[in-house]
């Protein structure tokens, strides 16, 4: 024995060294038996249904053996890709397209849809290596993605497409059946060809209900059972697929024969016809055909009347695969879509030009077709390539196993498509492509015809495909449902996450069999494909969304191991989800769409809130970044004003508010739209007062949620109040969006109060707003003002004009009047005209004005020409100066008390302070006129002037507000910002 011309006598040592070399390779190097027994445990179960199936094996008393998650690429992820893929399109209704969409077009078809699957592959290898994917697969992925709204909707879009595809199994198994295994099973039968469609149609209700009941039981019994066929099932659809390639080689030089009766270029059923001929030779006398007899009334006379195109022209025999090498491909490219009822028809084939009547014997196309149904109809034969990922929790190394798996199952299966494409329309005659149940190759399934060694390979192997198929859908489909349920974004869902001891989602499934029965008795393959391809379609958008949103956002927490993915592929992807859709069928896709909505609705006002950190929110974080710096470009035109609101609420001893109308008023002026910050201050000291901050924001936050108020909320602890309010004045808000109005409440019982504080406070916010040319809104009587709840039947929104203050006046009672509440309230304006002025001209033009304002608004103009300084004013100025005199008195030590000489507590003088009383008799006055006319008014308008320069004059101030607005019982004070808040432009 020699090893490298070295004898073994002389090289014990180099020959050991080399065995122990050999013998090491051989342990590291997979073993044929090891291959062999991982290809035997071959399962095609999603995540959680291998636990399923372990727990009823498990025998009571036993412990459950933690296993660590063992399987790689090839069968976790390969191969469950390429089951899933793999269909019952392939096999029933590829040939169809080809045949209907030329080659050219059917290429076209399969490519768009492979593209679409790939790019979403790419877009979900990067999500789903992005962390680990528990049960629920592709919901997990975009719940987690893009928000429970999101993962709830096209979760459940994504498990009725499931369940519907379940329903399309079972259908083209049926039809498998029925057509090519035992046509003599069929129950309802039918001699007229127009009427035959209708009784099939019938034997598929009948049948697939009976298919489903049967899958149900076995998923129900136990998922093992369907476990334990899913090797069986892949070699079926294995097999299949060579075979067809294998006929087709063979059909290269060894074309088989499938003759295809011609009557001039129409395609004949051969179902009724012995002999592809009119006549024929017995013995030495001619005589007619069955054929002859279909076309002349039943006639076997030679000289009998027959139909038109019959008797002019030939019947001749073609062959049904002329083969690779025939040329019938140049043939083959172009398209042929035909009406419902229309003949096919080989278009080289010699013809008379007559119309004839429309027999039975002829293959007729049974449905209309066009481009866009043969995309809705293909697109299923795509989908499945979630199967890997829906797995992960079962691989060994799922960041690598997923991109790798799905994307070389996508590529393989892909290259099948095309490649069959070519090869139909190469190796079979175009009539027999376009001829869906075969019936001129004598009721033979068409993809069968081309197969080595036997049709029979294709029909059973087809048969038990999707059979296989329904089961791992029956299998699926409950499971994503008991995820969606589990995690409680649904309410009404809820019922549907309980199971049975070993985790079985009994309720899901049944429910599941309930939908799929409403596509079996749709019992149309070809309706019920354009179904699933929708959810399908609108689940792989979301997944291309979202991958795009992470990488545009760059969320920190966006870290996937798979780099080989673009936000622009994710985009592309997600546009051909959405042109598929709308171009397969775009009723469909509307409906898809609009249920979609329904359930991200219903989940955004119902279901559980779930922060799951989603992209939707980081999102809304930049959507805002952008916006506030576009609103930093500069102040608002005036026509886009609209009073962005600062609400000041007063908090009481318990964190309670004390006016809780006053955010009422907020939520009616508002009607939800715009800015709202709710603001409040606590004295105190922040670090002490932290748990009184939370607590009152909470109580805060909750009075906002009843009254409907979409806005913030904002509170500061300060030393002083008029301090914090001051702080909230200057710093609410972020950017550009900033409050441009505050609200807030009139002090009432001021004058009762001995603490000044309170009236000094509203003053000083007054001050305070003014400097930050602000708009001021302050409600009196807030406590009368009306609940959401109580609308005012009928009444006036009066508005006394009395300055030019920006247009505010104007303003607020229109957005009053949208609101419910005041929506059948009239809008009164009364201004006032001094003794120079002309009424009659100003009244013309106040209604003109208003007329270009688009406010509808009854106008009065009130005049006041009395100057006389009645004793009432005297008094109430009287009143005015001692109250202020004593107040100052109570302010004083005990000291400088005792220093001041006392004076008399009534003065009989009149008071010498000229100003004062001239203030007062003008409020005294106006006062007057403002109750005469609007005592029953639902809400009086009026302007608020501005507090005295001198702080001395601090008292006259309030009790000048006070008299204004005497008698009335609700009161809206308002001060413009000092710029123009209505326009009359467009």
């Amino acid at each position: 024995i020699y090893l490298n011309n070295t004898s073994y006598e002389d090289g014990d040592e180099y020959f050991d060294k080399n065995l122990a070399l050999f013998e090491e390779e051989m342990d590291t190097r997979p073993k044929v038996s090891s291959l062999l027994n991982r290809m035997a445990n071959y399962t095609n179960l999603t995540q959680g249904a291998r636990e399923h199936e372990e727990a009823e094996n498990i025998a009571e008393g036993k412990k459950k053996p933690t296993k660590t998650p063992q399987m790689g690429t090839f069968m976790g992820v390969y191969l469950p890709c390429l089951q899933n893929i793999f269909g019952v399109i392939l096999f029933l209704r590829l040939t169809w397209v080809v045949g209907t969409a030329g080659v050219l077009q059917a290429f076209a078809i399969v490519l768009i849809c492979c593209c679409c699957t790939l790019l979403t592959a790419i877009s979900m290898s990067a999500i789903a290596t992005n962390g680990v994917v528990p049960a629920g697969g592709s919901y997990f992925m975009i719940s987690r993605a893009l928000g429970p709204e999101f993962g709830g909707a096209v979760g459940l879009c994504f498990y009725l497409g499931t369940t519907f595809a379940a329903a399309m199994y079972i259908l083209g198994a049926i039809e498998i059946f029925l057509i090519y295994i035992t046509p003599e099973a069929a129950i309802f039968r039918s001699t007229d060809v127009l009427k035959e469609s209708a009784a099939m149609l019938n034997n598929m209700r009948v049948y697939g209900s009976a298919f489903l009941v049967l899958m149900v039981l076995v998923v129900f019994v136990g998922v093992r059972y369907v476990n334990k066929f899913a090797s069986l099932f892949l070699a079926c659809v294995i097999v299949s697929i060579l075979a067809i390639y294998a006929g087709a080689i063979k059909s290269s030089f060894a074309p088989p024969h499938f003759p295809v009766c011609m009557l001039g270029n129409r395609t004949l059923s051969g179902r009724q016809i012995d002999i592809c001929a009119k006549t024929q030779e017995l013995g030495n006398f001619t005589v007619p055909t069955q054929l002859w007899g279909l076309f002349c009334n039943s006639s076997k006379q030679l000289n009998a009347t027959c139909d038109e195109y019959f008797a002019h022209n030939n019947v001749t025999s073609i062959q049904g695969i002329p083969g690779l090498a025939s040329g019938i491909i140049t043939e083959n490219l172009w398209s042929s879509y035909l009406q419902k009822g229309e003949i096919i028809e080989k278009p080289s084939a010699h013809s008379v030009d007559v119309l004839g009547a429309m027999s039975q014997e002829y293959v007729l196309a049974d449905i209309t077709t066009s481009f866009t149904l043969l995309v809705g109809i293909f697109f299923p034969s795509v989908t499945g390539i979630m199967a890997g990922s829906n797995r992960s929790g079962d691989l060994k190394d799922a960041q690598k196993s997923i991109p790798i798996g799905t994307i070389l199952a996508i590529l393989t299966t892909s290259f099948v498509y095309l490649s069959n494409v070519v090869l139909f329309g190469a190796c079979i005659e175009g009539v027999v492509l376009r001829d869906k149940f075969g019936d001129a190759v004598h009721r033979n399934l068409v993809v069968g015809t081309l197969s080595w060694p036997s049709p029979w390979v294709i029909v059973f192997g087809s048969f038990f495909s999707t059979c296989g198929a329904g089961l791992q859908s029956l299998t699926g489909a409950p499971r994503l449902l008991q995820a969606i349920a589990k995690d409680n974004i649904i309410p009404f869902l809820r019922v549907f996450g309980h199971s049975k001891a070993n985790g079985e989602p009994t309720w899901a499934l049944l429910l599941t069999a309930g939908i799929a029965e409403l596509g079996i008795l749709i019992a149309s393959l070809d309706l019920v494909a354009p179904i699933l391809s929708m959810f399908f379609l609108m689940c792989y958008l979301f997944v291309n969304l979202a991958c795009a949103l992470q990488t545009l956002l760059r969320t920190p927490n966006w870290r996937p191991r798979f780099r080989y993915y673009h936000w622009a592929l994710s985009f592309v992807g997600m546009s051909i989800c959405l042109a598929l859709m709308f171009v397969s069928s775009w009723y469909y896709a509307i409906v898809a769409m609009v249920i979609a909505g329904m359930i991200y609705k219903y989940i955004e006002y119902q279901g559980s809130e779930k922060e799951w950190g989603d992209g939707i929110r980081g999102l809304s974080l930049s959507a805002a970044r952008f916006a506030l710096l576009r609103l930093e470009e500069g102040p608002p035109h005036t026509k886009n004003w609209r009073p962005q609101l600062l609400v000041l609420l007063k908090l009481d001893e318990d964190l309670h508010v004390k006016h809780p109308r006053l955010l009422t008023f907020a939520s009616q002026l508002k009607a939800g739209k715009g800015l709202t910050i709710v603001g409040s201050v606590m004295v105190g000291n922040f670090l002490e007062n932290y748990a009184e901050v939370l607590a009152a924001e909470q109580t805060i936050k909750h009075l906002m949620e009843a009254e409907r108020v979409k806005g913030f909320c904002q509170l500061v602890v300060a030393a002083k109040v008029r301090e914090g309010i001051s702080h909230l004045i200057q710093s609410c808000g972020l950017g550009g969006m900033k409050h441009n109005t505050v609200v807030m409440g009139w002090p009432n019982a001021w004058r009762q109060s001995e603490d000044a504080r309170a009236w000094k406070t509203f003053i000083s916010t007054v001050r305070v707003t003014t400097a930050a040319r602000l708009a001021l809104l302050v409600a009196k009587n807030v406590a009368f003002y009306p609940g959401n709840a109580e609308p005012f039947l009928e009444g006036n929104i009066d508005v006394w004009w009395i300055v030019h203050d920006g247009g505010m006046l104007m303003l607020l009672p229109f957005l009053l009047k949208q609101h419910k509440v005041w929506r059948k309230c009239n809008i009164r304006i009364f201004t006032v005209a001094q003794l120079e002025d002309n009424s009659i001209q100003m009244k013309k033009d106040l209604a003109t004005f208003l007329y270009h304002l688009r406010i509808e608004a009854e106008v009065e103009v009130v005049e006041m020409h009395d100057s006389d300084i009645s004793a009432y004013t005297y008094e109430r100025t009287l009143m005015m100066e001692q109250r202020s005199q004593m107040l100052r008195h109570m302010r004083l030590s005990k000291t400088e008390r005792d220093r001041e000489p006392v004076s008399a507590p009534n003065p009989p003088a009149p008071c010498r302070d000229q100003s004062n009383v001239r203030r007062m008799h003008t409020a005294v006055k106006l006062n007057e006129v403002i109750v005469n006319k609007s005592h029953e008014a639902k809400l009086v308008l009026l302007n608020m002037p501005g507090p005295p320069r001198n702080p001395a004059g601090d008292e006259n101030y309030m009790e000048f507000l006070e008299v204004l607005t005497e008698g009335l019982e609700r009161v809206l004070l308002v001060r413009g910002g000092g710029s123009e808040v209505i326009t009359i432009y467009s």
